[in-house]
């Protein structure tokens, strides 16, 4: 039997819907006798570890939305996909729009948001 590499795995849950995805776990829980979520709990420490140590690594934080708040939420809504609340929300009380993205997309986010008038900063 051929070898499935990680990279098909995900390719395929990209194609499954999220009560397909439960199943899934459901079965592997009952064939393996652990609980796939347990191990991705423990594992995303270690991930956030090696994010913040690679310098590639940029999370994009809005400061302040400035005059122009809806210029921003729209900015936000379009980068993200988040709802008009969401969003809302993210431009009145400031915090990080974007986690773990490569530095370069880290910038052109930043100067989306700073030509509406927000403030950001990366991380």
């Amino acid at each position: 039997m051929a070898k499935i590499e990680n990279k098909d795995i995900i390719e395929a849950l990209k194609e499954k819907t999220i009560l397909e995805v439960k199943e899934l776990v459901d079965m592997m829980k009952e064939e393996f006798g652990v609980d796939p979520s347990a191990v991705a709990v423990a594992a995303a420490p270690v991930a956030a570890a090696e994010e913040t140590s690679d310098s590639g690594v940029k999370t994009v934080v809005l400061k302040e939305a400035g005059a122009q708040k809806l210029q921003v939420i729209k900015v936000i809504r379009e980068v993200t996909g988040l709802g008009l609340k969401e969003a809302k929300d993210i431009a009145d009380a400031g915090g990080n729009v974007k986690e773990g993205i490569p530095a370069a997309e880290a910038e052109e986010l930043k100067a989306k948001l700073e030509e509406a008038g927000a403030t950001v900063e990366l991380a």
